[in-house]
């Protein structure tokens, strides 16, 4: 009998620590998904205007009504994998109606297209706020000389088209440019594989209970 107290409290052991991990995981799981219910929610609300010091910790994504113009100069921003396929995020200032500059992205131009240009009037925009973390450390530096960068880098940017620090993406406007399809923003970038976690220590937990049953079969075995 005392061959099998220690691969018995070994598998038992296991078992536990690898169930409550998978256990762990569905309660990330269900945090998670909580946080995503509240971005689609600031996503698809009613445009509100734009507050005097938005900030990201209440204010990212939420939906706002702009009115006032585009500027002339584009920064194109390199991005492949979107839903309207590889192509330069288009990067200007808008100068609302009340005389703010902010940086707002327009959406996908092709490459094709990058030598084209549009012609700015006043419009209509509903748009969301974000704070873009695309930039890294190892994001090479933006090709001035052919207008090329690699990330949406708010500072340098806002400091290019001398706007706020401030960045909306466009939902909708009214007056589309042609050149462009809007990339408007979701929560399918944001990661959320904790199901998958589950799921793995799950069937670890399982694969020990295997192994255990299998170990202390094989002890009986010798036993007799």
């Amino acid at each position: 009998m005392r061959r099998y107290i220690f691969p018995v409290m070994l598998g038992l052991a296991g078992c536990v620590v690898l169930i409550s991990l998978g256990v762990w995981q569905m309660q990330r799981l269900d945090w998670k998904q909580g946080i995503l219910n509240e971005i689609e929610a600031r996503i698809a609300a009613e445009p509100v205007a734009l507050s005097e010091a938005p900030s990201e910790l209440y204010d990212e994504y939420r939906s706002v009504a702009l009115s006032g113009v585009a500027g002339e100069r584009e920064l194109h921003v390199l991005v492949s994998g979107t839903v309207a396929g590889t192509g330069y995020r288009v990067i200007t200032a808008f100068e609302t109606d009340d005389g703010r500059r902010i940086l707002m992205d327009h959406g996908l131009l092709p490459l094709e297209a990058k030598a084209q240009t549009a012609q700015r009037r006043p419009m209509d925009v509903t748009a969301n706020l974000i704070w873009p973390d695309d930039a890294n450390s190892s994001t090479p530096a933006p090709d001035l000389e052919k207008n090329i960068w690699f990330a949406r880098e708010i500072g340098p940017m806002a400091e290019a088209l001398e706007t706020e620090p401030l960045m909306v993406v466009l939902r909708s406007t009214s007056q589309p440019d042609p050149r462009l399809t809007p990339l408007q923003v979701d929560t399918r970038g944001i990661k959320n594989d904790h199901r998958e976690y589950a799921i793995t220590w799950f069937l670890l937990a399982a694969v020990w209970a295997a192994m255990t049953i299998y170990l202390l079969t094989r002890i009986a075995r010798r036993k007799d």
